[in-house]
């Protein structure tokens, strides 16, 4: 933030300085200092309210404040760990098919902790429907 006051970039700053509000206001909720992954998933919700707001205002034709929106969720997902590839999910998701889960709550129960904080919950969700339906019963 403080390299963003000092080359005077104001949507950075207001963008950072948003954040930093939101991961003190979960540092009340939590009752202590947020973890690294508690931080991490403050960053995850302003990215996917973010992502939120694109579709709207595509939907409204306000390209202009998509765009804006846009160059947030770039600017917040530099502070995100590495997301995981699709390749390495869909990996996981066999084994785990291959172990016995046929279903896809136990499957997304044994998936999504593999995968926690590195990638979406909707990537993951759709390649689980996709091997629970390319897989023989």
């Amino acid at each position: 933030m403080n390299e963003a006051r000092r080359q005077r970039d104001q949507a950075r700053t207001l963008l950072l300085s948003t954040i930093l509000s939101d991961i003190q206001n979960r540092e009340i909720e939590l009752k202590h200092s947020p973890t690294d992954d508690d931080t991490a998933e403050v960053l995850r919700r302003g990215v996917k309210r973010r992502k939120e707001a694109i579709e709207q205002y595509e939907k409204g034709k306000r390209e202009d404040l998509a765009a804006r929106e846009r160059a947030e969720v770039k600017m917040l997902e530099e502070f995100l760990p590495t997301a995981v590839s699709p390749d390495e999910i869909r990996a996981a998701v066999r084994d785990a098919i291959a172990a016995g889960a046929k279903e896809m709550g136990p499957l997304m129960a044994k998936i999504m902790p593999l995968f926690k904080g590195r990638a979406d919950g909707k990537v993951v969700n759709q390649i689980v429907r996709e091997e629970l339906a390319g897989s023989p019963p």
